[in-house]
């Protein structure tokens, strides 16, 4: 939603810092501006003081650029009792490659059927292939399964490199020639046999000992090169370490390393934030929201759509999402109160600052992405369903709402589901079940057959879909809402999501908690890579609701088992 026009007259200024007048402020102007000059000009010079060992005294020799004039010895300038200012530079520095030598990377069969692009994933660092890798690729390129499709996009990557022009297998395979300038090294195969000796308490002809005979191998033959041996295996990693072998993880489909660090989506105001934290603050009202602009040292850590909240004791509480960020402003909106009974959606009411956060977004027709997440009962399929009925009912912004789920059961699977592609759903589907009992609870007025009218008008619109048949599908005006979103891989996550189409609505809600799928986790779950990517987009909104609701039983058991 574009932002309203700022006001004519004068806006109200909440810092006094800034009620100087507007000849004052000029005056100022030009003397910082020089200050700043000088300090930028002074920079290249300033720089080789700080690699200098602190002391007393320090002699600083000047030398012009393009026309050297003889060392000129300067006065004595003391290093602990002046120090130069320098503006902090307006761009991050690119990534320096490290001047080390290269390591050599064993990859092992699952990191190839893992990851198809993982060929270029290591920099400047070489790649070895054994070849009973390749042995163990050909075996697994049969099929429809993921893996198996994964298998076969290695083999003709493999087969890309292979055809380059000038490629020799003998000196290496450059790792750029296809179109892929990150990877600066090498890729290279088993060409011949190699000398190595494993204790005999490791059978010969598996497949992994032979990997690990190969790393032992190379390990001699390029010492002192680093060689690393990289697998998804974790039982594969341990006799490595055992062996004296350097192993690593593949790191690279991980989002984050620890589940801690993702982003919640909510900032807590600091308690000096209306004094210190901002320089000016500016306000103005536009219909029932209050605007502010804000500057100050907080800007540089807010978001697009993120909530931010002040609460202190004896100060009016403050609830607003970042709308705009420009340079060193942000803008703040104050957000609708749908925990009071008269803004209830499809009579409910939230019931905590989280879900208050959750349900603006959800009832925002200018975001069209929101992720939810949040432990059990903390209300995300109940206020998902809550805001789709009252849009596709009530306002008629969505046509109908489709739901659909990651069909992963918890414990032994129990067979095959009779039915129509809705009904093999229907078991799946409990928890919609559920909340659309609560939803058909809250209009009491209406009587028993108003109530089945509704719930048979309800029913109408909403539909269960599979997962499995959404490959070149379109949803037009629809309200999407994908359940137990943390169970999705991020390929299947981008499936998903690309089936949007104009006037559509995307809800993602999940419990990193409670992965069932057995090759995920937290750091590389296509709901962590969603958030993670759609972080700070204006049409996009993320919130973690942190307390449970659905009962006392419900919230003691998530805390202690």
């Amino acid at each position: 939603m574009p932002l309203p026009p700022a006001p004519t007259k004068r806006a109200a200024l909440l810092s006094p810092d800034v009620l100087d007048t507007p000849a004052r402020a000029s005056s100022k102007a030009p003397r910082k501006t020089a200050k700043r000059s000088a300090s930028a000009s002074l920079r290249p010079f300033v720089e080789p003081l700080e690699s200098l060992p602190a002391s007393d005294e320090v002699q600083v020799v000047i030398y012009a650029e393009k026309n050297p004039l003889p060392a000129i010895d300067t006065s004595v300038v003391s290093s602990q009792k002046e120090s130069v200012s320098r503006p902090q530079p307006a761009f991050r520095p690119k990534k320096i490659k490290s001047t080390g030598q290269a390591k050599l990377f064993v990859l092992d069969t699952n990191v190839l059927m893992h990851d198809p692009m993982c060929l270029f994933r290591f920099e400047e660092h070489d790649i070895f292939l054994p070849m009973i890798v390749l042995e163990e690729l050909d075996g697994h390129k049969k099929g429809m399964t993921e893996v198996a499709r994964n298998a076969r996009q290695t083999s003709r990557t493999l087969d890309a490199l292979a055809g380059a022009n000038g490629a020799d297998i003998g000196k290496g395979l450059k790792l750029n020639t296809t179109g892929h300038p990150e990877a600066g090294g090498c890729l290279f195969f088993q060409t011949k046999v190699l000398d190595y000796t494993l204790p005999m308490s490791l059978p010969q002809g598996k497949a992994d000992n032979q990997i690990l005979g190969v790393v032992e191998a190379l390990r001699k033959e390029y010492a002192p090169r680093e060689v690393v041996l990289v697998s998804k295996d974790i039982n594969m990693r341990v006799k490595a370490r055992a062996l004296g072998l350097a192993t690593d993880d593949y790191q690279n489909d991980k989002v984050l390393e620890d589940g801690d660090l993702l982003y919640d989506g909510s900032l807590a105001l600091p308690l000096d934030f209306w004094t210190r934290q901002s320089k000016t603050i500016e306000s103005w009202q536009q219909g029932l929201h209050t605007f502010y602009r804000i500057t100050g040292p907080i800007v540089p850590s807010l978001l697009i759509n993120q909530f931010v909240f002040f609460e202190a004791p004896g100060e009016p509480p403050l609830y607003a999402r970042v709308t705009e960020i420009q340079a060193k402003t942000a803008v703040l909106k104050t957000l609708k109160d749908y925990t009071h009974l008269k803004n209830s959606v499809w009579g409910v009411t939230m019931r905590n600052r989280e879900q208050n956060f959750a349900m603006n977004l959800l009832m925002d027709p200018e975001v069209d992405f929101v992720t939810l997440a949040g432990t059990a009962g903390t209300g995300k399929t109940l206020m998902a369903l809550a805001s789709g009925l009252t849009q596709v009912l009530d306002d008629r912004r969505y046509t109908e709402i489709i739901m659909t789920r990651a069909t992963v059961s918890v414990g032994e699977d129990i067979g095959f589901l009779p039915g129509t592609e809705e009904e093999k759903m229907g078991p799946w589907m409990g928890a919609l079940d559920d909340n659309l009992e609560v939803l058909g609870k809250t209009d009491g007025g209406s009587g028993e057959w108003g109530r089945a009218a509704t719930n048979e008008l309800i029913r109408s619109r909403i539909k269960v879909k599979s997962m499995n048949f959404m490959r070149g599908r379109t949803f037009l005006n629809k309200y999407v809402i994908i359940d137990e979103a943390q169970n999705l891989t991020p390929k299947q996550m981008k499936t998903l999501i690309t089936r949007a189409g104009p006037g559509t609505k995307i809800i993602c809600m999940g419990n990193l908690a409670q992965i069932d799928t057995p090759y995920l986790t937290e750091g590389s779950s296509g709901m962590t890579f969603a958030v993670d990517r759609f972080k700070g987009w204006p049409h996009g909104g993320h919130i973690t609701l942190a307390r449970g609701e659905r009962s006392r039983l419900a919230d003691f058991a998530s805390e202690v088992l």
